[in-house]
């Protein structure tokens, strides 16, 4: 299925496929954008020279943030044009050159409420990949309620001092900068004593805590914010108007990449089979039935993109189809990762440390990236055995001598407490 986009959008489409054909470098062709960004991909050589060759011709071309407008380095693309554009990208296997939550979601935001001079500090910064942005949004004890946040913003002369905890961040170890939503005023209803600042990481009061998933991963963190300080100047929208700005940010988390979200899946489930033909599991009728389920979901989020794409064509405000797909992907993503460890088996669950090779994402968090030796496989070190781990345990004071009795020491299991263990 193929939606006609008209004769403009086609010739759009045209030049930025004859674009690509004639600048790619030699060596991005499995090159995994999304490790690249997450940091899971470690270039070097070849693939290095060829990745930051092509970053150079893309922001020569202003097709790093292209959906900016001209006036700010971008080239004030619609939001169909980046759907096209990214779909080109993806037919070539090409990296977009994303700048993450910089591009996505504060640039967006420094556009609309930012000053002139804000927005010509800190949007070039994001575009060369000087600025890397992490979110300072979610705390511990307020859930959704974002308007509820604690954390606290205290005007000091010329600076803002910011002190509090954030969690659930993405990507905090590989940012050198945080956008914070923080309470100014504590005296006027929660939703107006709000401000929305841009923060420095390092030397600056922030202490991360990884926090580890079930695969060693830590892609998530939290923080503890102890006298950070930041500009006046870092404050976006004014001081105490963080809320709208917050709305801003948060209309662009969830519909960015909704016409062309199919596209991982996509690659990721054509991995998934290739697996389970070199495992010999292509032929098992449940295995094939589970990859027809994912394919057709694919297919299903592919059509989903294709009704936005039409929307967004016709020049209509899209309603909720973004939240929809977030969802549907979302639900999709987890069934997935089962199926994938059915297909897997032991290799499905690594036990490499974050970071260390694509699988300590996937399947776990199903997102395959390639590697040399395949988009799922990862050095595995061996599991501590009991006696070690107890040891360990009592080392570190976590457990009292005794807590765990010995083998023979411990009273026989009969029938009928099996039994009574299985009810």
């Amino acid at each position: 299925m193929k939606l006609d986009l008209g004769p403009e959008l086609e010739d759009f489409r045209e030049k930025i496929r004859t674009w690509v054909d004639e600048n790619r470098p030699p060596g991005l062709e499995e090159l995994d954008e999304r490790a690249v960004y997450l940091g899971t991909a470690h270039l070097s050589g070849p693939a290095a020279e060829a990745y930051e060759l092509w970053s150079t011709r893309l922001g020569q071309a202003r097709l790093i943030c292209p959906q900016w407008p001209e006036a700010v380095g971008g080239r004030g693309l619609s939001g169909v044009q980046t759907a096209v554009l990214n779909e080109e990208f993806h037919r070539a296997r090409v990296p977009r050159v994303n700048r993450g939550m910089g591009e996505s979601l504060v640039g967006p935001s420094i556009i609309v409420h930012g000053t002139d001079a804000q927005r010509a500090h800190f949007l070039p910064r994001i575009i060369s990949g000087e600025d890397r942005y992490c979110q300072g949004f979610s705390e511990p004890d307020h859930g959704s309620d974002l308007a509820g946040v604690q954390t606290r913003g205290v005007v000091d002369g010329d600076e803002i001092v910011i002190s509090g905890q954030k969690v659930w961040t993405s990507g905090a170890h590989l940012a050198n900068m945080i956008f914070i939503l923080c309470r100014t005023d504590p005296d006027v209803p929660k939703h107006r004593g709000l401000s929305y600042v841009l923060a420095p990481m390092k030397d600056n009061g922030i202490e991360i805590a990884p926090l580890r998933q079930p695969t060693g991963a830590s892609g998530f963190s939290q923080e503890y914010i102890d006298g950070c300080r930041a500009p006046l100047f870092n404050v976006i929208g004014g001081v105490n108007n963080g809320w709208r700005v917050a709305m801003t940010t948060l209309g662009n988390e969830r519909g960015g990449g909704a016409t062309t979200q199919h596209l991982r899946y996509e690659r990721e489930l054509w991995d998934l089979v290739d697996e389970a033909r070199k495992r010999g599991r292509a032929a098992d009728p449940l295995v094939r039935q589970d990859l027809a389920w994912a394919y057709t979901h694919v297919a299903l989020m592919r059509y989903q993109g294709i009704r936005l794409l039409a929307t967004l064509a016709a020049r209509r405000e899209p309603g909720p189809e973004a939240s929809v797909s977030k969802l549907f992907w979302s639900e999709y993503h987890s069934r997935f990762g089962e199926l994938a460890l059915r297909v897997l088996g032991p290799d499905g669950m690594p036990s490499c440390p974050a970071g260390r090779g694509p699988s300590s994402r996937a399947p776990a968090r199903s997102s395959a990236t390639s590697s040399a030796s395949g988009p799922w496989a990862c050095p595995r070190s061996p599991a501590p055995s009991l006696p070690e781990r107890r040891s360990k345990l009592l080392q570190s004071g976590r457990i009292a001598p005794g807590r765990f009795g010995t083998r023979d020491s411990r009273p026989p299991l009969t029938d009928n407490g099996l039994q009574r263990r299985r009810r």
